[in-house]
């Protein structure tokens, strides 16, 4: 039987495995050595840094880490979230409560670490995450609650929309927004699954 994957202890007590290496820039392939560096040149390593994006080595931490092991898909991968964060019509707000739900909704301590920390920058309250952590958010704004009540029946596999439900979701957030919500939480539910499958705890900092 092979060995347990060695374990650190992160910074809140969230356990941190190696199913797979960390890969640091001089151990990486072409490809993967490309994928880095998209990576870390791109608009996720500008401005202020909510969360530590590579380790002290340059390692890829969270998903990112994952990714570069299968650049052929990882690089498509991490282009999609891109957009998804940065290229869409979505406030900040309505971004970071719908990573939020799918980080409750599938348990992901990587998602919840990072995007709660993204989110308050981007004006939610120590109340509203602890109501996001509790699957319990609610919004004064209507089309802040249409959105996470969307991403919540998503997440709840209850996405088959009858006409009324979604002229009524059109209506209030237009089929734009409608489509990216959609397609982010789809990205981020994959996120939060590689990140449970090879066992991506909370970055030591």
């Amino acid at each position: 039987m092979p060995d347990a994957p060695a374990r650190r202890v992160g910074p809140i007590g969230i356990m941190v495995t190696m199913r797979l290496p960390d890969l640091t820039p001089a151990e990486m392939n072409g490809a993967q050595r490309a994928l880095h560096d998209r990576i870390t040149d791109g608009p996720r390593a500008s401005g202020t840094q909510h969360f530590p994006l590579t380790t002290a080595d340059g390692a890829l931490t969270g998903p990112f880490g994952v990714m570069v092991h299968a650049p052929a898909i990882g690089a498509p991968l991490q282009e999609l979230g891109g957009a998804v964060r940065y290229a869409t019509g979505l406030t900040e707000r309505v971004r970071e409560l719908a990573i939020l739900a799918v980080a409750t909704a599938t348990g992901s301590d990587f998602e919840a670490y990072a995007h709660a920390r993204i989110g308050r920058a981007a004006g939610l309250t120590d109340g509203e995450l602890d109501d996001l952590a509790a699957g319990a958010f609610t919004s004064a704004d209507p089309a802040e609650q249409a959105a996470y009540n969307l991403c919540r029946r998503l997440l709840e596999d209850r996405s088959r929309l009858t006409d009324e439900d979604y002229a009524g979701l059109v209506a209030e957030l237009g089929s734009t927004t409608l489509t990216e919500l959609v397609v982010l939480v789809g990205y981020y539910r994959t996120l939060a699954q590689l990140l449970d499958v090879f066992e991506v705890g909370v970055p030591a900092e």
